[in-house]
């Protein structure tokens, strides 16, 4: 039988930085360098192929190369190019890949902040009150303010890393805020502020990374300005634990989160304050430091059934 390739199919666009990460991990635990294709071939208007080869595995052509493989390595692909990717996860899925990329379902779920919070009311996944809005007027917008208390935050239903997040306290910071995403053409959510602050006034979170059902990595995020998203991103200072070190309810509010989606590997951002409350969840965690050896090794190793 002709061996068949580890296909690593990420965005190649993408400067998140992750597929360096898979496929060190790969090289490790395979011993040979995996495929790398650029996802983009595969997506709504690519010139992508999937098909199955005549030994039961599968055939990706796409970029002018032709590989077959039976693993096939998702991840890096951006938020606003997973509507146009998930014909591509169908077609894994329907031709047997081993992959844990391919539920498209849980993917929007995640991706889309309006889908993740009806989820979590669907499941009792702990998280603060929040209302999606879509071109709302201000009288809209303004009741939805102050159902929520006048203290919130404004993010987009689909984006990433901290931008296009606001902290609104006032109504003229509202207004803002409406006439930005009515600019950019953007669904939004508000959200009740969580008061997660340290007695120092500092504000702090913690991301944790749920492999199938476990938690694999903790971090915890302090962000000395409380008026911006605590990430990296936005100027957070992160520092590792180890997931005994979460608070109390911390690591199963995670893995529930992360079930709720459907998502075998997912980043859970959550805060121990207001009682515990999961304010979104990754679909493509930044592996970060020792992510390597947290993440990326045991996600790998878990396509290929070790």
């Amino acid at each position: 039988m002709a061996r068949r390739d580890l296909v690593l199919l990420t965005d190649h666009s993408s400067t998140e930085g992750s597929r360096k990460v898979l496929a060190a991990a790969a090289r490790t635990l395979v011993g040979r360098e995996p495929v790398q294709l650029d996802a983009r071939h595969f997506m709504t208007g690519g010139n992508g192929v999937i098909e199955a080869d005549d030994a039961g595995g599968i055939r990706l052509t796409g970029g002018g190369r032709t590989v077959t493989a039976e693993t096939v390595i998702v991840y890096e692909i951006p938020p606003h190019r997973r509507r146009a990717f998930e014909d591509c996860q169908r077609r894994l899925r329907g031709f047997g890949a081993r992959s844990l990329g391919t539920d498209a379902a849980a993917w929007r779920a995640a991706t889309e902040k309006d889908l993740t919070v009806a989820r979590f009311v669907r499941d009792g996944v702990p998280h603060m009150p929040s209302i999606a809005l879509s071109g709302p007027s201000p009288e809209d917008a303004a009741e939805a303010f102050a159902a929520l208390g006048g203290d919130v935050w404004a993010r987009p239903c689909v984006g990433m890393g901290g931008d296009d997040v606001f902290h609104v306290t006032t109504g003229a910071q509202l207004d803002a805020a409406a006439r930005y995403y009515a600019q950019t053409k953007t669904d939004w959510l508000l959200a009740r502020d969580a008061r997660n602050f340290l007695p120092d006034g500092r504000r702090h979170q913690y991301r944790v990374v749920v492999l199938n059902g476990r938690v694999v990595r903790a971090v915890e995020h302090v962000q000395a300005d409380p008026d911006a998203p605590c990430n990296e991103g936005r100027g957070a200072v992160s520092t590792l634990l180890d997931y005994t070190e979460l608070p109390d309810g911390l690591a199963e509010s995670a893995v529930a989160a992360a079930a709720s989606l459907g998502l075998e590997l997912a980043g859970v951002d959550l805060a121990a304050e207001s009682g515990g409350v999961v304010f979104e969840v990754n679909v493509h965690p930044a592996f970060g430091l020792r992510g390597l050896e947290q993440v990326a090794l045991p996600y790998v190793a878990a396509h290929l059934g070790e």
